[in-house]
């Protein structure tokens, strides 16, 4: 297979031997042509692992929504779309953009507001439109739910259970907070969030009360450190990283490369069990090997925070049908795809003689059985 991940490193644009392109748009000042490349690279691992026939892609800019005017945001969005229209349809190599950092809903509407000018057509490619304008219920949610349930796969796997464990969450963004949400459904106690400023630490844990103001802090583009206004036992460590803190179970849902070896170091010393991704690939190669040697699992967020472009690429089977399911149903579908995706992990790490209680398992499965997947795909059809 060398030839074939010697092909796979050099994109099309990145890699559909599965089926459509699908992958997120960000607009942060971080982006460059590196960071696309390594996050279509796992989109593509990442989609494979998923039930449906999904290729994978990312997009993106450099430029910053914070700070500029809703006029400079429409502007630029309908910029974006004029020359990208000309590679996304059903009729040609299919690109389904999804939100990323930086695009939301109201990025996503604008460009679908674009696309369809320029095009005539109403086409359900676009991800994260809303309920009003679309036959698509399409669940913001649903990345975050999933790393969550995929955590308690994990647990169940190692006879324990989300309720009453103590949780650390880095990020504020959507994935951060739906897995804040979740974890306080299933009873666990989560107790840190932290944005690019620093973190803020509750020892008491959050629940819905707390998530709701820290979900307005976010809206209105305020410090975390407003929360402790309201809940003055709470800290904000300014310029700190959450993973010193005491706890059975990590959460890394900000960005790529944030926990590092020392960080590592600090959650074994904060007694941290379980380490689940919820960002794309947050944690360094030094940091998984500090894991490796102090026997905590690790779950890789190709495998964790796959529910979410899943549950999309099975609601684009909704606005091709024009039907609309509940919450119920997309909760369910994505505790199923969940669950499917640790034992597919499970099973490929197994055939290549990795046991099941090592603490790696999870994330050479998931390497392998995403590899495997999108490597036959290419052989077959000659791309190599």
């Amino acid at each position: 297979f060398v030839h074939v991940l010697e092909r796979l490193l050099e994109p099309e644009r990145f890699n559909q031997a599965l089926g459509p392109y699908k992958g997120g748009l960000r607009f942060h000042p971080s982006v460059n042509l590196s960071i696309m490349k390594f996050l279509a690279f796992e989109q593509t691992l990442k989609n494979s692992l998923s039930s449906l026939n999904l290729g994978g892609a990312k997009g993106g800019s450099d430029f910053d929504p914070k700070g500029k005017s809703e006029n400079e945001i429409v502007r630029f969005c309908q910029s974006f779309m004029e020359e990208l229209y000309r590679h996304i349809g059903p009729n040609q190599a299919p690109d389904t953009p999804l939100g990323d950092i930086g695009v939301g809903p109201r990025e996503i509407g604008y460009l679908f507001g674009q696309h369809r000018r320029l095009t005539s057509q109403y086409e359900g490619m676009l991800g994260i439109k809303g309920v009003q304008w679309g036959p698509s219920n399409l669940r913001p949610e649903a990345t975050g739910y999933g790393v969550v349930f995929y955590a308690k796969e994990v647990l169940a796997d190692l006879y324990k259970d989300l309720k009453g464990l103590r949780c650390v969450v880095s990020g504020a963004g959507k994935v951060a907070m739906y897995v804040l949400e979740k974890l306080i459904a299933f009873g666990a106690v989560p107790v840190t969030i932290s944005d690019s400023r620093g973190y803020l630490l509750d020892d008491e844990g959050f629940d819905y009360g707390k998530l709701a103001l820290l979900r307005d802090i976010k809206v209105h583009n305020k410090s975390l450190r407003e929360y402790t206004k309201s809940y003055p036992r709470a800290k904000y460590n300014h310029d700190g990283k959450p993973w010193s803190v005491k706890c059975d179970v990590a959460f890394p849902c900000a960005t790529q490369n944030e926990l590092k070896h020392a960080d590592a170091m600090a959650l074994v010393n904060a007694g941290c069990q379980l380490v689940i991704e919820g960002a794309n690939m947050p944690c360094t190669v030094e940091a998984i090997e500090v894991f490796r040697k102090s026997k905590i699992v690790f779950g890789p967020g190709k495998a964790a925070n796959a529910g979410g472009v899943a549950i999309q690429g099975l609601e684009m089977l909704q606005s091709t049908n024009h039907v609309q399911w509940n919450s119920e149903d997309v909760d369910i579908k994505l505790q199923e795809i969940m669950k499917d995706i640790y034992q597919k992990s499970l099973k490929a790490a197994n055939d290549f003689g990795i046991v099941k209680g090592s603490p790696e398992v999870l994330v050479h499965g998931a390497n392998i059985a995403s590899f495997l997947q999108v490597a036959q795909a290419m052989l077959e059809q000659g791309c190599v």
